[in-house]
């Protein structure tokens, strides 16, 4: 048990020692030198070997992030873009897989272009794909309101045809009452036979001066 609180303090004695600041320019060149000799692996060898107080996650870090000769820094192209998109619906958060694929990105800079352009862009689309099928809906009441609303009119007007049709035929079965009235000859004290036979003579005499 007094070993293990030893080795815990130890522990925790080594890591408070380690720096944890901003890197300096020369820590930068060590570690930049150290890389281009051994290469970028065994961080922790690497940090001993160029002499920092640095632990080997910082390192790694730093050389990935901010000090590599092929660092594309900005201005992320639509098909990176697009392959961002793609990689995150398959690996999810994992930044540095995700980076891995493409060349020159560091997964830092991935995060927080995600976390600041995409993921809300995401939620906009999201926003418009939902909204899409109420809009269409709310749309196609509009449209059966409107049509509804025409059909009504249209029966109208035609009421109002039939009404003024009617009309007209009333009034014209009124003049010909009237008609009939003025040829009513009843009143003359004469039948209808009696008028009509003198009628027929007045024609025959008048064919005969002729």
């Amino acid at each position: 048990m007094a070993m293990k609180n030893e080795a815990i303090t130890t522990k925790k004695s080594t890591s408070s020692s380690v720096n944890k600041g901003a890197w300096t320019t020369e820590e930068d060149e060590r570690l930049a030198q150290v890389i281009e000799t051994h290469g970028p692996r065994k961080w922790k060898s690497v940090a001993t070997k160029a002499g920092l107080n640095r632990c080997g996650k910082s390192c790694r870090l730093r050389w990935m992030n901010y000090l590599r000769p092929n660092i594309k820094r900005g201005n992320i192209s639509d098909q990176e873009e697009d392959l961002i998109l793609r990689l995150h619906k398959l690996l999810g958060n994992r930044w540095s897989l995700i980076a891995g694929r493409l060349p020159g990105r560091t997964d830092n800079e991935i995060k927080n272009y995600w976390n600041s352009h995409l993921s809300k862009k995401i939620q906009q689309q999201e926003k418009k794909r939902r909204r899409g099928p109420k809009a269409q809906v709310c749309n196609e009441v509009q449209e059966t309101k409107v049509v509804v609303q025409l059909e009504k009119e249209d029966v109208k007007v035609s009421e109002e045809a039939t009404s003024s049709e009617a009309g007209e035929l009333q009034t014209n079965a009124t003049s010909f009452n009237a008609d009939d009235q003025f040829f009513d000859f009843s009143s003359e004290g004469l039948t209808n036979m009696e008028w009509m036979s003198q009628f027929l003579d007045v024609n025959d005499v008048l064919c005969w001066f002729s």
